[in-house]
């Protein structure tokens, strides 16, 4: 029996990475029907439908997204469902909180929980955990290189690749890489040097035991005061609140200081949360420059169907906002 499954099979659950997405696209198109794996389709993505069809046909795994993962944490106390066949959630596309990650274990402990990594560009996962005791001692690791990868940290300011432990920008080649973008050369000569690496722009170091750890993209480093502040790592702070519900931080441009982190904030019902809450709760626990200045609140975070935040359109919203409401 693999998770309270009838017959013994694996139950995967569709429709949480989205089918047109590379991950998506990896599981349910290629994947899963090429081995004969029993998979549930859900026409859309609901929180409650999802756990309500785990609980119905006796789901196994489910590929998920971050965004899936802290719902579930936030909503555990309300939906009272029997997730007990649950055995394994793979998560990418995004990159997933440490601390929701050790939540997630902590309150689901029969539940494997695996990060991995990849992108369109390069075909799909290009990391993956082998064992699931890997999984369990490097939690915030994305795992290993796939075996057909090879891969350099490089300075994003010298250009030089840099040591084990050492941050940059992540470079990968492997026989999945793209080509090119189709009748954009331009965008190919920015995306793949002449020796065929692939320039990620995932900022990342590795360890000396070859795990990669992402710390952000870096189009998205905000700049404040010659610093670079990752929104990811304030994200991960601001979710831990009992109160916030889901959160994102984007760049103000600011005359003194280049740009200021700004946070827009889903607040739990009925909370009576403020923006100075918000501001001192991430002051006690980051580096002065990485702080929280301003909080807008909003009834929901922006996010692709792969889970990824729409930026652009929260910054759009600064632009079109007067300062007093932020």
């Amino acid at each position: 029996m693999d998770g309270g499954c009838e017959l013994g099979e694996r139950r995967y659950l569709s429709r949480v990475p989205p089918m047109f997405h590379v991950y998506g696209l990896a599981f349910f198109a290629l994947g899963l029907p090429s081995v004969g794996t029993t998979t549930v389709v859900m026409s859309r993505f609901e929180l409650r439908a999802m756990m309500e069809a785990v609980e119905r046909f006796k789901i196994s795994n489910i590929p998920a997204v971050p965004p899936v993962l802290v719902a579930m944490l936030k909503n555990d106390g309300e939906i009272k469902l029997d997730l007990s066949s649950l055995r394994r959630i793979i998560t990418g596309a995004a990159a997933l909180a440490p601390a929701t990650g050790r939540e997630f274990r902590r309150r689901f402990p029969w539940v494997e929980l695996r990060q991995g990594y990849g992108l369109t560009e390069s075909t799909g996962a290009a990391t993956y955990f082998a064992a699931s005791e890997e999984a369990k001692k490097r939690g915030e690791a994305v795992g290993r290189l796939l075996p057909w990868f090879e891969a350099r940290v490089v300075d994003v300011a010298s250009g030089k690749t840099v040591g084990p432990g050492e941050e940059g920008e992540l470079w990968l080649k492997g026989p999945t890489v793209m080509a090119g973008y189709l009748g954009n050369d331009v965008a190919t000569s920015e995306t793949l040097d002449r020796d065929g690496w692939l320039r990620t722009g995932d900022l990342v170091f590795i360890d000396d035991d070859g795990f990669v750890y992402i710390v952000d993209r870096l189009k998205e480093l905000i700049k404040h005061n010659g610093y670079q502040v990752a929104p990811a790592e304030l994200e991960a702070v601001l979710v831990r609140h009992p109160d916030i519900l889901d959160a994102a931080v984007v760049p103000m441009e600011d005359e003194e200081a280049g740009q200021i982190p700004v946070a827009f904030v889903v607040k739990s019902a009925g909370s009576e949360l403020t923006s100075e809450d918000v501001i001192q709760f991430v002051a006690g626990q980051v580096a002065p420059y990485k702080k929280i200045r301003r909080v807008g609140f909003i009834n929901a975070i922006p996010r692709s169907m792969a889970g990824k935040i729409l930026r652009k359109q929260l910054v759009a919203l600064i632009k079109q906002a007067p300062h007093s409401k932020l």
